[in-house]
């Protein structure tokens, strides 16, 4: 059935269902409920004593480094007050405006305790001059601190450092600044030698980057600063291959020891700016007799004992041959 057809055979369905829908009588509903609302916002609006709550929120500044705080601080003030029905209804969309409260200050002052009077017109400094407040929470506001003693510590980088494949880490993670400065217990400082970053994975770095780290967090210590900049030195590098000799050192003069296969491939890494420099002589794949001599087996394991200490990823293959001993 094609789609006209189908529209022919619900159409006069649709126009009975149409014409006994209450339509007039649901508009009259909605006309009443909005009339309802807006009397009742006039009636609230002209209302003197209406009750609302609100919170507050708090900010702590100028808090020295060397201070530990002996009771969690609150981050907000929760108040209840009354005002007329039009100011409580603004504050509803009003933006709530922070306190800041200074340490430093209150603690040249010698305030431990934020209560009574003066925290009273703090609060008043961010509600209408018309609203009567009725109560406030939390009741006292807890400033106590013990002083701290402090540590220097070396940054160490926890994580990995992954770079396209035409590069590499050119050389060590350092950090601005290299040192951060601990502050705990003595007894919590004399655990920690270093201070160890998140542990973070920077991807596909293709230059040399200068990246955000924080510093892993540690129970009863605060770091300053809390976050260093890692500078990762990246180079460009391409790769190189040599085929070098297995030699044998500290052989009797009358023995000849001789070795399957007798040469291995070495593949490295190397800038473009060190790349012509690096020749196949400055890798060696040297064994001791002595070791052979001592061995069961007819075969041993193969490693570079030489090679330049600026080239990276270095292979060999095979990475072990059997040897033969011969009289001369």
């Amino acid at each position: 059935m094609n789609l006209r057809a189908t529209l022919n055979k619900w159409q006069p369905k649709l126009r009975a269902y149409f014409s006994t829908f209450p339509w007039k009588n649901m508009l009259i509903f909605v006309f009443f409920v909005v009339l309802a609302f807006i009397f009742w916002l006039m009636l609230f609006f002209q209302q003197e004593k209406v009750e609302g709550s609100y919170t507050i929120p708090l900010k702590y500044v100028n808090i020295p480094n060397d201070i530990v705080f002996n009771n969690p601080l609150p981050d907000k003030i929760e108040i209840l007050l009354s005002d007329k029905g039009s100011e409580i209804f603004k504050y509803d969309f009003r933006k709530r405006d922070t306190i800041d409260i200074d340490i430093m200050s209150l603690m040249e002052d010698n305030v431990d305790i934020i209560q009574g009077s003066t925290y009273i017109q703090m609060i008043r400094t961010r509600i209408s001059t018309t609203s009567n407040l009725i109560q406030y929470y939390p009741p006292t506001i807890s400033i106590e601190s013990s002083k701290l003693e402090s540590k220097e510590l070396l940054v160490v980088f926890d994580g990995e450092v992954n770079t396209s494949n035409s590069s590499l880490v050119a050389d060590t993670i350092t950090f601005l600044p290299e040192k951060v400065t601990a502050y705990g217990s003595g007894e919590k400082l004399k655990t920690l030698d270093s201070a160890i970053t998140e542990y973070s994975v920077f991807e596909n770095l293709k230059a040399t980057s200068q990246l955000h780290v924080k510093i892993k967090p540690i129970e009863g210590i605060k770091f300053v600063p809390s976050e260093v900049e890692a500078f990762i030195p990246i180079d460009e590098y391409t790769e190189k291959y040599f085929e070098i000799p297995v030699e044998c050192k500290n052989a009797p003069k009358n023995i000849n020891v001789k070795f399957f296969p007798s040469k291995v491939n070495v593949s490295f890494a190397a800038t473009l700016e060190e790349y012509k420099k690096i020749e196949a002589d400055d890798f060696k794949v040297i064994l001791d007799y002595n070791q052979l001599n001592k061995t069961d087996s007819s075969s041993i394991a193969l490693e570079l004992t030489t090679y330049p200490s600026n080239v990276r990823n270095i292979r060999i293959s095979p990475t072990s041959a059997e040897f033969l001993f011969e009289k001369k």
